[in-house]
């Protein structure tokens, strides 16, 4: 059965270290807290709002070992007024037998706000 797994985080401002650095702290919480393994993963999407523009943050992925191989694609966000500012989402299309119940959803910084239903 394939899976959505869902985060989100925030960044304080457009610069490529700090996007780097919360997309891989946010990766790296959701495959802690449903103990995934990149072998697993069909693919990734990370979206970004239309104030992140310094860097891809897919370039996170490749520094979690063994996430070289899994596809991923970055995608800019709808711009809604009043959105959350400077958000990076993922979601990874994840092949498990865990029920939709059992899905850790990781929701870090300012994104909190998104689903507070779904927060830790």
């Amino acid at each position: 059965m394939t899976r959505g797994v869902r985060g989100a985080t925030t960044v304080a401002e457009n610069d490529e270290k700090l996007i780097i650095d919360a997309t891989e702290e946010l990766l790296r919480e959701i495959i802690e807290c449903n103990n995934i393994e990149p072998e697993t993963v069909g693919s990734a999407i990370i979206s970004v709002t239309d104030d992140i523009t310094a860097t891809f943050p897919a370039k996170a992925l490749r520094k979690v070992e063994g996430w070289k191989y899994v596809p991923v694609m970055c995608f800019q966000e709808i711009p809604v007024p009043g959105a959350l500012e400077k958000c990076v989402r993922i979601m990874l299309h994840w092949n498990t037998d865990k029920s939709q119940q059992d899905i850790k959803h990781v929701y870090l910084k300012g994104a909190k706000v998104l689903r507070p239903d779904l927060n830790r």
